[in-house]
């Protein structure tokens, strides 16, 4: 895939591309703390079964830069969202399939609730991956709180450093814990470092997860999506939701999501697969939006 840029109202993105710029089109987005590496495997299969393939680094990642040095660096979920809307208008992509995780799942999610007609399909890893800032206060199982240590500890100016000063190890250990099964973790790990040392990668990720627990003010240019965000809008383009079967973050999900999908939807759960979902299982998530593909 070759590297390319592309000029939004708020970032210089940088992204990569393969297949013919005429075929169907399809975004790929990777999650925290991982890259466009995640789809290094998937890419490849999907233009080859004819779609033109995007894969953008997400604010804070890569060679994504903000073009102004006075706009917050921020990590909350309508501005990853609007992120993504931007992208495709800057490309010239009336819709697309889009399909992430983590991060880059919540930003599709959010596109397919909100702009359906800008979305052919959406592939969704974990179901409705999308934040209700209303319930940031409720507790969860305690099993599940105790993989959340990570957030918890970007809550402090102690987190803050040890994201700044041990970013490789922090993130490393990351990798391996939530992938508890993927024994090619530890391999794979170094040709994404060198995403997380942009320059606005700590700013961003420490917004995020103060944003999400009502710790820090969103940007106000994004108020009114995160308005509509707390609705929570049923998404109605054909979806197809992935469930890791192994994933070493939080607890079961998608299966209690349903009722957020209505239009067509396919629950596909993948054994033995981590949190990184394409990079552990490329050809499933490959599969999965070949599916969406069909008669686009």
């Amino acid at each position: 895939m070759g590297s390319k840029r592309v000029t939004t109202p708020v970032l210089e993105i940088e992204y990569e591309h393969t297949g013919e710029a005429g075929a169907p089109p399809v975004i790929l987005l990777h999650g925290f703390p991982y890259d466009v590496r995640a789809y290094d495997e998937v890419a490849p299969i999907l233009s080859a079964g004819g779609a033109s393939v995007y894969v953008p680094y997400l604010r804070g990642f890569g060679g994504t830069r903000f073009l102004d040095d006075a706009t917050p660096r921020s990590g909350q979920q309508a501005a990853l969202a609007q992120d993504l809307l931007d992208f495709m208008d800057a490309l010239e992509l009336e819709n697309a399939v889009v399909a992430g995780y983590d991060w880059g799942g919540r930003a599709a999610c959010i596109v397919a609730a909100l702009r359906p007609e800008r979305v052919r399909g959406l592939v969704s890893v974990d179901g409705y991956n999308v934040q209700n800032l209303a319930y940031a206060g409720e507790p969860a199982p305690p099993e599940w709180e105790r993989t959340y240590w990570y957030q918890f500890y970007f809550h402090s100016e102690r987190g803050r450093r040890g994201l700044a000063e041990n970013r490789d190890e922090l993130c490393a250990l990351l990798w391996r814990t939530w992938s508890p099964t993927w024994t090619g973790a530890e391999a794979a790990f170094p040709a994404s470092a060198p995403s997380l040392h942009n320059p606005d990668f700590v700013d961003v990720v420490i917004h995020s997860y103060r944003h999400r627990f009502g710790l820090a003010q969103g940007d106000p240019r994004y108020q009114a999506l995160e308005d509509l965000i707390a609705e929570e809008p049923v998404i109605t383009v054909p979806s197809v939701v992935l469930e890791s079967g192994d994933d070493g973050i939080g607890g079961p999900g998608a299966e209690g999501d349903r009722e957020y999908f209505a239009g067509a939807y396919d629950h596909r759960v993948l054994p033995g697969v981590g949190h990184n979902v394409p990079q552990e299982a490329p050809e499933a998530f490959a599969d999965a939006v070949a599916s969406l593909l069909k008669g686009t």
